[in-house]
């Protein structure tokens, strides 16, 4: 009768790490995982930078999570799948694909595993409360990314009357800044974005899009 009491308790113990270990990996409760490699080649996964290890990448989940510790390459998405996705996205949020191009190539010149200084991360560089208001679990995923920051921009381009302009400003530089200097806010890096974008958007247009 202890013995299986004793059995007992250690299942219980046990079923209670995993259930703590679940909740700290919940993409919900848990915003970055970071990936590191050892100098002997051993791999390891942890909730923030180790000492003496190289940060091979970050992700939101652990997804592929496997994979990495297997020492095998996660999956990729190649251009063909982005276009893709830029294309089914476009036609469910009706934001016109050049301009979903011209963005991502402006914030992350097509990397799905880009990180900025500020934590911005992915093809379309969305922050994470970003991400958790557009319900994008993984932003290292090319679907969830791409299809996030297009809603995001449908969202923006509702809340200023269809005017490119200040959608790609607030874009940048937050919808708030926008509507506080009644345009594009006149910092040192956003009136360059809006260039940027417009210039790449022009580009797609006449190169993949067919427009004069």
């Amino acid at each position: 009768m202890a013995l299986k009491l004793f059995q007992f308790r250690k299942l219980s113990s046990l079923l209670k790490m995993l259930v703590k270990m679940s909740i700290c990996f919940s993409p919900t409760v848990q915003s970055e995982l970071y990936l590191h490699e050892g100098l002997n080649g051993e791999r390891m996964i942890s909730d923030r930078p180790v000492a003496g290890y190289v940060l091979l990448t970050k992700r939101d989940t652990l997804t592929g999570a496997g994979d990495f510790l297997a020492n095998r390459a996660i999956a990729r998405a190649t251009p063909a799948e982005f276009k893709a996705h830029i294309l089914n996205a476009s036609r469910k949020y009706t934001v016109d694909p050049a301009l979903i191009e011209a963005i991502i190539q402006v914030e992350s010149n097509f990397r799905p595993d880009a990180v900025s200084r500020s934590g911005a991360t992915g093809l379309m560089q969305l922050m994470p409360g970003t991400a958790r208001d557009l319900d994008v679990m993984d932003r290292f995923n090319p679907r969830e990314n791409i299809h996030g920051g297009v809603k995001y921009i449908s969202e923006l381009m509702k809340r200023f009357d269809n005017n490119m302009t200040l959608a790609i400003a607030a874009y940048n530089a937050g919808p708030s800044a926008v509507e506080r200097h009644n345009g594009v806010p006149p910092n040192a890096e956003t009136p360059r974005y809006v260039k940027k974008v417009f210039k790449a958007y022009h580009d797609y247009k006449i190169t993949d899009y067919g427009a004069d």
